[in-house]
């Protein structure tokens, strides 16, 4: 039998393990994966301590941007060496595809990563300032200068990516971070602290705390040496982040929930609508917060896409992440697929047409993991529940229009604002340069 790895935490460039420890099973086969340090405040206050001295001595915010872009594409370089096994360690720990692993969640991070070293070499951080008359003549200079300690608290849907916008940006601009993954998924983040340490990173400019949200993700949003905060997660969690980095008045930055509309439009490619909504719903099993699920269709041809949509969801293969086949994995955690489930059941309950799925897959193979059938729903109405509140799994609510205007007010009638598609063969003009009015943020406008 294969050994189990173990992984502690990484404050100010050593290792740090603690007595208690988290395990990291497959959201697949139920099986254990490897076990984590599991920090907790005093854990977190040694990497804030880190991170501030870190700053304070300037060992990276005096480093010369090209030198900090230099670092982050040897970090790219290295990701790019290592992409077959942290694709493989990334379906691990939360059951993505083989496929999504490598293309997406590693491959955009190595992509996304290159384009924050460049902005690190192309950014105008200094500038002459305008030359006053008035009280005196005067001259001054404009200088963008890092914040100081930033945290960042990543969840478990895409953890490397999400950590990758966050960090990058922040060590680009010459920062120092704290970083606190999902408790359920913090192996490819700690793979790439090692990544970024061994590539010339200073000590104490990237910590990985690896603790329960309640606990060292709430201590990092109040603390007054952190003074930035970036979270992506759930609504409810963002609006206890943003209460209490409200203490003292930190910079936040907030991606919260969704329930995005998608509009598919009387003359629309039904090939095209059909395939883009399946991705757009079902991607990552439909746990992303960007996701397509409410599917607003013109009435002319509702029931054509419907039937498209079903018989193209019968080709999704459901099986083993690990096999680069398998279009559709696991949810993260039983406690995610009986959420899923409870939703679908008060879907049918409310008076939706269970129209595809459903379930759990049958098989042996679904016995163990945590499985849950592509669901299509049709005769949705927007005032179900399937219909506004956040499922975060592969369920489509189909909901039929009468009109464009119809399909535009179901699509804003909606507390979230995240995502939205349209699908027309009418592309619009591209809009005249010059001003835009406030407040163009609905589909109406």
């Amino acid at each position: 039998m294969d050994t189990i790895r173990h992984y502690s935490m990484l404050i100010d460039g050593e290792r740090v393990d603690t007595p208690d420890r988290f395990e990291i099973r497959s959201p697949a086969t139920e099986e254990l994966v490897a076990t984590v340090a599991k920090g907790g405040i005093e854990q977190a206050d040694r990497a804030v301590a880190a991170a501030r001295a870190a700053h304070e001595d300037g060992r990276w915010r005096r480093t010369p941007p090209a030198e900090r872009a230099a670092v982050l594409d040897a970090i790219a370089g290295r990701l790019a060496e290592r992409i077959e096994e942290l694709a493989v360690l990334q379906v691990l720990e939360n059951g993505t595809t083989l496929r999504q692993a490598g293309a997406f969640h590693l491959g955009f991070s190595i992509a996304h990563l290159q384009y924050f070293a460049d902005l690190a070499r192309s950014y105008d951080c200094e500038r002459p300032g305008p030359l006053r008359r008035v009280p005196t003549l005067a001259s001054g200079i404009v200088r963008r200068e890092p914040v100081g300690v930033c945290a960042a608290i990543v969840p478990w849907n895409f953890p490397l990516l999400l950590a990758v916008w966050k960090i990058g940006p922040a060590l680009a601009a010459g920062n120092t971070i704290v970083v606190k993954p999902d408790e359920r998924t913090p192996l490819t983040l700690l793979e790439f602290a090692q990544i970024a340490q061994e590539c010339g990173l200073p000590p104490g400019v990237l910590n990985v705390v690896t603790g329960e949200g309640p606990v060292v993700g709430a201590r990092l949003a109040g603390h007054p040496d952190v003074r930035k905060i970036a979270f992506t997660g759930s609504t409810a969690v963002g609006r206890e982040i943003m209460r209490l980095a409200a203490g003292n008045v930190k910079r936040l930055t907030l991606e919260l929930g969704g329930k995005g509309p998608n509009i598919v439009l009387d003359d629309a490619d039904l090939d095209l609508a059909v395939d883009g909504t399946l991705f757009g719903g079902l991607m990552n099993q439909g746990q992303a917060c960007e996701s397509g699920t409410r599917v607003i269709v013109a009435s002319s041809v509702h029931d054509k896409f419907v039937e498209r949509l079903i018989e193209r969801a019968k080709t999704i293969s459901i099986g083993d992440p690990l096999d680069v086949a398998t279009d559709f994995g696991p949810v993260i955690s039983a406690e995610a697929r009986d959420r899923i489930l409870r939703y679908i059941e008060t879907g049918r309950a409310e008076g939706a047409a269970l129209a595809y799925g459903g379930g759990v897959p049958a098989g042996e193979q679904f016995e163990r993991g945590f499985w849950v059938e592509p669901t299509i729903f049709t005769d949705v109405a927007n005032g179900m529940t399937i219909a506004r509140e956040e499922i975060f799994g592969p369920v489509l609510a189909v909901i039929r229009s009468e009109s464009t205007e119809q399909a535009i007010r179901i699509a804003n009638d909606t507390e979230y604002g995240l995502s939205a598609g349209v699908w027309s063969t009418d592309t619009p003009a591209r809009p005249r340069r010059g001003r835009t009015a406030p407040g163009r943020d609905r589909l109406d406008q």
